[in-house]
């Protein structure tokens, strides 16, 4: 049996959720798992952009959730996950995305760690490091001191230290005059926070003695929920990790893999919000409604590009000269 978390001010400072517009109904539940583990934590919320309207005060009077001290905007694709490395130096904290809950005591691993960062011991075949974090061999035109990765990890979930790293380590990679930050190779990385967090990472680790441990930190769904059941929480039997529904998004949670699991968290979250069986049900066919829009709107704007192209090559078709 897994020990219940305890919080130790040595071992972390803060835990910080990144949210956004769409993900409302997966924050409200992170946030209900962390809580079951470490009632004490402080947790706070990393805003990538706007928020569903009233979130950050549902979540502040009845889950104490703060929010992070960062500019208002639109930080793109994950570049907000960033920010806690600039931040009071030498605070211990630990990342999420939002569509991710706590099975167990995860903090346990990093108080067990004296490295300056913990992230999850992933293993990919060379192809896929290229594929879903980047390529050495072409990261090398930038930076002739590029180096195969030692390891790579998925940036939905990781531990690290204020302070270790600066906005200088990115410089090569990111522009960050202007908000969202961009990507000054966009050829080189994904479009996304994920790519160059491992470059620097790996970099500075090769170059610079930073120190990394790696430790199974993360689950994703797909692969099964390896014994991670509602009931195995509540009796505190799951593994100690955080799973990450990464990519894994539909209409109804219901039907998504390790549904129970995200059925404990939302009650246990709106056991506490006053007419909270009411106000779940109906935000649960909002969030139905709205996620059937923008499946609907993604569809319609492929439409028109392949129109668009389609008309595009037809009126290049006709002003071709004829031959005679």
């Amino acid at each position: 049996m897994w020990r219940t978390g305890l919080i130790d001010s040595r071992t972390i400072d803060c835990i910080y959720i990144a949210a956004s517009a769409n993900d409302a109904r997966f924050t409200r539940i992170c946030v209900a798992s962390i809580r079951h583990f470490y009632p004490e934590a402080v947790i706070k919320l990393l805003a990538g952009g706007k928020l569903e309207p009233g979130l950050r005060e549902e979540l502040a009077r009845h889950w104490n959730v703060g929010a992070a001290d960062i500019p208002t905007g639109n930080w793109g694709w994950g570049f907000v996950k960033l920010e806690p490395l600039f931040g009071r130096a030498g605070e211990r904290f630990l990342v999420v995305d939002s569509d991710t809950i706590f099975a167990g005591p995860v903090l346990d691993a990093w108080a067990a760690s004296a490295a300056d960062f913990l992230v999850d011991d992933e293993r990919q075949t060379e192809a896929d490091t290229r594929r879903l974090y980047y390529d050495w061999s072409k990261v090398a035109a930038i930076d002739s001191t590029a180096r195969p990765p030692q390891f790579v990890f998925n940036t939905g979930q990781w531990f690290g230290t204020a302070g270790v790293l600066d906005r200088r380590d990115f410089d090569l990679m990111i522009d960050w005059d202007s908000l969202p930050p961009k990507l000054r190779h966009p050829a080189l990385f994904p479009p996304n926070d994920q790519g160059v967090m491992n470059y620097v990472i790996n970099r500075s680790a090769m170059s610079n003695g930073l120190l990394v441990g790696r430790s199974k930190i993360m689950h994703w769904p797909s692969h099964g929920m390896n014994g991670i059941t509602a009931k195995a929480v509540i009796q505190r039997e799951a593994p100690p990790v955080i799973v990450h529904w990464a990519g894994l998004k539909a209409a109804r949670l219901r039907t998504l893999p390790g549904a129970d699991v995200l059925a404990l968290f939302e009650g246990q979250y709106y056991s506490k919000i006053p007419l909270g069986l009411l106000l779940m049900r109906l935000r649960s066919a909002r969030s139905f409604l709205a996620f059937i829009f923008r499946v609907m709107l993604t569809r319609a704007q492929l439409v028109m590009q392949k129109l668009r192209a389609l008309l595009a090559r037809q009126l290049v078709a006709t002003k071709a000269p004829t031959i005679q």
